[in-house]
Order: structure tokens, then C-alpha cells, then sequence
């Protein structure tokens, strides 16, 4: 599982519209909106698919379509969740699914797509150009102003991404041992896990 992402391919899903349901629930629901109801009203096609078609093979079998992957990572940012946190909000949360204008029946996905999808961003300088390329829009959208103070040099963010995958590993790699140790000698850990 871990090396077939690589193979995944790009099918773009052009002008994809939230679905009539999966809107008015979220509206009813919250009425004065949540912050991912505000990404998508703002920042519905700060990127498409097509954007993302030279990081995947033509050939392999149709992935998550990285636009919204890439709209979970900054929803993920926005809201300080983890990647099982974030995974479980496009599963569960109305808001989330009206954000990726999914129906209220999708399933969503495993939370390590989306630690693949940053190893895909970190590959390369593709932060850099998909960071420059949502100022673009953000610009045309009159969202940031030409002469503003914001800052195109995603280096920072990209060491973000990097120290957050790397913790994530540690911790996983940890949670990996302790459900290991908990079937396999489960008295050494009577001393160090109450209830």
C-alpha cells in the first residue's frame, strides 16, 4: 500500500458544484457559517485539479483528487488538527464535506493520504509554485493586494510540513509499539498505563 500511492493518477473533475443536499444541511446547520464553509464560498478554485497533473502518472489508477486534499491541508491548518483529526472532520463534519462539496454520504479517506500528499508537495519545490500560484489567485480575486505585505518564500512552511511529517512518524511508530507490546506482553505496561 505504502509504494502504490505513487501510481495513483489525476482525473480532473472540472466545475465540481456542492451538492444541493449536502449545502442546505450545512447552512441549516450553521448558520453563520464555520471556517471551512468560508473557504469554500472565498476560495472555491484557489485550485484545480489540473494544477496538480504533472505530479502524478498518467497511467495509474484514479487518486483523491489533489485539489481537495490540498483544500484539506489548509483546512487542517486552519483548525490545528492532526491528519487522523483532519481525515475524521471530512468523514464526520457537515462543514467539511460542504467545503470539498462532497455529499453527506462520502466516506472520506484514510488519514495517510495525506501525509503522501505532502511528500508529494515537499518533492521538488512544488510548495513554492502551488504557494505562488494561490497569491496568483488570491490576487485576481482581489483577496491580496498587489503592493501587500504577504510573503511568496514558502520555505518556512515547507519545514513545517517536513518537522509535522516527521513527528507524526515518531508518534505512529510509538503507537505501532505500545499495541504491540499491549498484545504480545501486556505485564510490562501494567505499571506505566492506568486506567
Amino acid at each position: 500500500m505504502y509504494v502504490a500511492r505513487w501510481f495513483m493518477s489525476v482525473r480532473p473533475r472540472p466545475g465540481e458544484q456542492v451538492p444541493s443536499l449536502t449545502a442546505q444541511v450545512a447552512r441549516a446547520s450553521n448558520p453563520g457559517g464555520t471556517t471551512a464553509m468560508w473557504v469554500r464560498d472565498r476560495l472555491d478554485g484557489l485550485w484545480r485539479d489540473e494544477d496538480f497533473t504533472a505530479w502524478y502518472p498518467r497511467d495509474g489508477r484514479p487518486g483523491l483528487s489533489p485539489a481537495q486534499l490540498a483544500t484539506v491541508s489548509v483546512l487542517q491548518f486552519l483548525c490545528n488538527l492532526s491528519d487522523r483529526q483532519a481525515a475524521e472532520a471530512v468523514r464526520c463534519r457537515i462543514d467539511f464535506k460542504y467545503a470539498l462539496a462532497l455529499p453527506l454520504d462520502d466516506p472520506g479517506f484514510h488519514h495517510s493520504v495525506l501525509s503522501d500528499f505532502r511528500d508529494r508537495l515537499a518533492d521538488g519545490g512544488r510548495a513554492d509554485l502551488l504557494l505562488d500560484l494561490a497569491l496568483r489567485r488570491l490576487r485576481e480575486a482581489g483577496l491580496v493586494k498587489e503592493r501587500g505585505r504577504q510573503r511568496n518564500d514558502s520555505t518556512h512552511i515547507v519545514a513545517a510540513v517536513r518537522d509535522l511529517t516527521r513527528l507524526e512518524l515518531v508518534t505512529e511508530a510509538i503507537r505501532a509499539a505500545l499495541e504491540e507490546l499491549a498484545r504480545t506482553a501486556p505485564q510490562e505496561l501494567a505499571g506505566l498505563v492506568t486506567e
